[in-house]
């Protein structure tokens, strides 16, 4: 890793080389890791178009995965008639995969760090490919347990999918796509949620015959299994654990560092004593509980003002999620230009309250056409956040696993979407749609708040920028650069005796 030569884009068919030789490289950055902010020597690095194989692999089961939580929440009217059970039986069915989440993360990144991208795939599409296969042995009404043990199997394959596109960037990416590919790797779950609100809609009409009510159901449980397994068996034969050259200087640095001098229990100690970090875990868990609590609950919320209209809900869901990846792209995009992390953070929090207000005021209107506006501007910002989120927290926990640091921003997630979805959800029973939405947005503005608190210490720029500068004046000391990137150093991970 310590020599200089790097492989240009004129030099290799299939690759490119990172551009570090340009004076913009110094505000181009990427994430992973420096070893205890030692100097640091330019290594060879080069992206490999496989790169959008790997991203494309990712969206597509992750895509899967987000499908199956909210197809049963989208049409929980007709479910709660076919199973003969209650909307927040309904509910747990989504609630699960929140559930699920909080006691396995740990483990979940635990395994991360010691065994990679690649069996954290396999697992994830097996738990998935059988939570699907297991769902299509509920359709009989007399089998909702059978459905829960599908979605739970399901539910456990989240775990795996989650926390995966900020790591999985860093890993295949180059400095000035970072953020982009993070942003893709959230689409997949976006458009998952979003097949989710269109589909079950269209495949299961709300009909009065249990037994053709029985075959609609399972018609589109097999559809499901169907997509899950041909995407189990592309993963196995084209996911790759990582390129045999490294993107970037920051990835030539982290697989410097002997595995024996990192300590995943350490590291979450650290995460957990990070300040900037603490307060953006619970701002991110206030906003994407919101998100949660919202999905879940939306085909109630609009068939208390719009009886009858299952199929609108779905298209609003569709609404608010198409809106949400492309609010997710524009923001990834403008971080890789930009590196205004904080401010870009603070602007989206901001509007999606904003949004949330305007949606909440609007619902009972008597217009569809003003739903699909409000809930799409609500969509636009609140689910473009989720990107801005994770990128935020590599840059303010760098060197730090990104596995890790974007599990316990799900974690946070999961567990502030269980309590607003219980909660919301008996609040519309009991007051109405109204007052369950001004109980998302009092939440929205604390976590608008916090933001504003949040200290802007941007650790992966700063490291990066010595790299640059080493890469730059191969001759020169690093002495001019290295007030500018303590923090980096500060934060680096400590050998362990």
């Amino acid at each position: 890793m310590g020599d200089n030569t790097r492989i240009s884009e004129d030099t290799k068919d299939d690759g490119q080389h990172l551009g570090a030789d340009r004076p913009t490289a110094m505000n181009q950055i990427e994430c992973s890791s420096i070893p205890n902010g030692d100097s640091i020597s330019a290594a060879t690095t080069r992206l490999y178009k496989k790169r959008w194989v790997i991203v494309f692999l990712f969206c597509s089961y992750s895509l899967s995965n987000a499908y199956q939580w909210i197809q049963f929440g989208i049409i929980s009217n007709i479910m709660m008639k076919f199973y003969t059970v209650d909307a927040l039986a309904i509910d747990w069915l989504s609630i699960v995969y929140m559930i699920t989440y909080i006691p396995f993360i740990f483990p979940v990144t635990w395994l991360l760090d010691k065994k990679g991208l690649r069996v954290m795939a396999l697992l994830a599409n097996a738990l998935n490919c059988a939570g699907t296969w297991i769902k299509v042995a509920s359709a009989r009404p007399d089998l909702f347990w059978v459905a829960m043990l599908g979605q739970f199997a399901s539910s456990l394959s989240q775990v795996f999918i989650l926390g995966m596109p900020s790591q999985l960037a860093s890993v295949w990416f180059g400095a000035d796509e970072v953020s982009t590919a993070c942003s893709i790797g959230v689409f997949g779950n976006q458009m998952g949620i979003a097949i989710g609100f269109l589909i079950p809609p269209i495949l299961v009409p709300n009909v009065d015959d249990i037994n053709e009510l029985a075959h609609h159901i399972r018609v589109m449980f097999y559809i499901s299994a169907g997509v899950a397994t041909v995407i189990f068996i592309l993963v196995i034969i084209m996911f790759q654990e990582r390129p045999e050259i490294p993107p970037s200087q920051a990835q030539a640095q982290a697989r410097s560092i002997p595995p024996d001098q990192y300590s995943y229990t350490a590291s979450i100690l650290r995460l957990l004593c990070n300040k900037p970090f603490m307060l953006l875990m619970v701002s991110y868990g206030l906003n994407v509980g919101c998100f949660y609590a919202v999905s879940t609950l939306l085909n109630r919320m609009i068939i208390e003002h719009y009886p009858g209209e299952e199929v609108n809900a779905g298209r609003i869901g569709l609404t608010i999620i198409i809106a949400g990846m492309v609010g997710s792209l524009i923001c990834g995009i403008w971080l890789d230009k930009t590196k205004t992390y904080k401010q870009t953070t603070l602007f989206v929090y901001l509007l999606t309250l904003i949004g949330m207000l305007v949606y909440a005021f609007t619902l009972n209107l008597g217009h569809l056409w003003v739903v699909f506006v409000t809930a799409g501007v609500l969509g636009f910002f609140m689910t473009g956040y989720l990107p801005l989120g994770f990128e935020f927290a590599v840059e303010l926990t760098y060197p730090e696993s990104e596995g890790t640091s974007s599990g316990l921003l799900n974690c946070s997630a999961q567990i502030f979407g269980i309590i607003f979805t219980i909660s919301q959800g008996k609040i519309i029973d009991k007051w109405g749609t109204l007052a369950g939405n001004i109980f998302l947005s009092i939440f929205l503005l604390i976590g608008t708040v916090m933001t504003g608190f949040i200290k802007s210490d941007l650790r992966r720029q700063k490291a990066n920028l010595q790299a640059e500068v080493q890469s730059l004046s191969p001759t020169g000391s690093l002495s001019s650069v290295q007030d500018y990137g303590a923090t980096a150093s500060n934060g680096s991970r400590q050998q362990q005796s």
